[in-house]
């Protein structure tokens, strides 16, 4: 008898579910391109060049608390209402957003984005968990990234093409319908799929309780009681936290917008008060480095800052210094993307063979050498395309470690603490892009370096990259 074929992704029993989540990791990636290439149009055309920083950072900080939110939510009864909640909220910040008459509303649909697309991270991740045996996450996060390349080769392109031959608010309104499309389809492939945890790996304390009381009567049934209580309570602390990480994240964006004398000071003690907040969003440990998960979590937020505080300003400064069109600006993200998806396949494939310690290394050189060259062009004012080329070799540094992270961090977990891990990894990736783009941002308008706040902006990147080589020596391989 011939023995059955090992288990993939795109078997029958996961084919749909594999194409639903994909659609949704293609959404975002189009949406996430597209806001790239034409933020330098819109902070002009909206009058708000000194918010261009927190137009990014702004969706990013509301990102935590969709974290925290859905987390808590998937941990308790499972990710199907929070996946779905969570993709209304991306949709209807687009909207507000496409049709901005100023750039505060415009802003204001970005916080609402921010909103849903945290949340449908984390409940996409949670997805993953439930469905796929622990052998096939690696390809199931490199599929995900594979879902960039179409969005790579043509979604900045496209966008600065909607930017320049017909309007930028196209940028927005068109992903919100390609929402409402990905909505439904994910809607169909994931009806009757049961998601929900089973009774005995709940993590609330309250619903374990629950279970004892058909055993042990009535006191059972007031510790239960309270231990629900218990657990609400922590709910309800997490997402005050989460708020106050979110408005501290937004107001170091908005330092850049104050008066000089106080903008540094407010972007100091915001900061600061984020570092207290996180610590309980976040594994123990995690803000010292210590090895296993928490490091794992500490490197995706210094990645993450590098990274996207870099590539914020890399349309801007091809627009602004080189006068590039948005349609050809868009060519950087473009190979950026394409890089990335490229390394994850590797990492999909190679990952456990080569390692943890070993793609840290790898990933951080290339995105120093990113960074570097964009530096370097930003410095002497020559040879622009150099950025866009060398641009690309950054998102493979991304590319190869950024799904790693993600099967790290579900390796380390059970099925008691994967929504709290998740959340966690999205929360360290958010918060330290926001506040990276937006001290980037500050630095950009406060201090810049030999006349140009770009040299500003890209020595931060560079410094973020090396500070995250600390902990990423330190995340170890955990036994499969």
């Amino acid at each position: 008898m011939s023995a059955a074929p090992p288990p993939t992704i795109w078997d029958r029993a996961r084919l749909g579910i594999t194409v639903g989540t994909v659609s949704l990791i293609f959404l975002a990636a189009i949406e996430a391109l597209a806001v790239t290439t034409v933020m330098p149009v819109v902070a002009e055309d909206l009058h708000g060049e000194e918010l261009f920083a927190v137009a990014f950072s702004a969706t990013l900080a509301t990102g935590v608390i969709g974290m925290v939110g859905v987390g808590a939510w998937s941990d308790r009864s499972g990710p199907r209402a929070p996946l779905y909640t969570a993709v209304a909220l991306f949709a209807a910040g687009l909207l507000v957003s496409g049709f901005a008459l100023d750039m505060h509303v415009f802003i204001i649909g970005r916080l609402i984005q921010g909103l849903g697309a945290g949340g449908q991270t984390v409940a996409l991740y949670v997805v993953v968990a439930r469905i796929y045996p622990p052998q096939l996450h690696g390809r199931v996060f490199a599929a995900f990234a594979a879902a960039w390349v179409l969005p790579s080769m043509v979604g900045p392109f496209l966008a600065g093409a909607v930017t320049e031959f017909l309007h930028w608010r196209w940028a927005f309104l068109g992903v919100a319908v390609l929402t409402a499309t990905a909505f439904a389809l994910v809607a169909t492939r994931l009806r009757g799929v049961p998601l929900e945890a089973d009774a005995g790996e709940q993590t609330d304390a309250g619903q374990q309780a629950s279970v004892r009381t058909r055993a042990e009567g009535r006191s059972a049934g007031n510790e239960a009681s309270s231990a629900r209580e218990a657990g609400s309570a922590r709910i309800a602390v997490r997402m005050l936290l989460a708020v106050l990480v979110a408005s501290c994240a937004v107001a170091v964006g908005l330092a850049a917008d104050a008066p000089a004398p106080t903008g540094a000071p407010l972007a100091v003690g915001a900061i600061a008060v984020i570092g207290v907040a996180l610590l309980p969003l976040l594994p123990k440990g995690a803000l010292r480095a210590a090895p296993g998960l928490p490091s794992v979590v500490l490197v995706r937020g210094l990645a993450a800052g590098a990274f996207f505080a870099a590539e914020a300003y890399v349309p801007r400064l091809l627009i602004d210094r080189f006068e590039f069109s948005p349609t050809v600006a868009g060519l950087a993200l473009t190979l950026s993307a394409l890089g990335w998806s490229l390394a994850s396949a590797v990492q999909g494939r190679y990952g456990d063979a080569l390692g943890s310690t070993r793609i840290m290394w790898i990933a951080a050189m290339c995105m120093l050498a990113g960074v570097a060259a964009v530096l370097w062009v930003s410095a002497v004012g020559v040879d622009p395309w150099v950025v866009v080329t060398c641009w690309g070799v950054a998102g493979a540094g991304m590319g190869l470690l950024y799904p790693r992270l993600t099967v790290l961090t579900l390796a380390y977990s059970t099925t008691a603490d994967e929504g709290f891990n998740s959340s966690a990894l999205s929360i360290s990736d958010s918060t330290g892009s926001a506040v990276a783009i937006a001290v980037a941002g500050l630095g950009f308008v406060l201090a810049p370096i030999a006349g140009s706040g770009y040299i500003t902006v890209y020595l931060i990147a560079a410094a973020l990259v090396l500070l995250s080589l600390l902990p990423g020596l330190r995340m170890g391989d955990p036994a499969r």
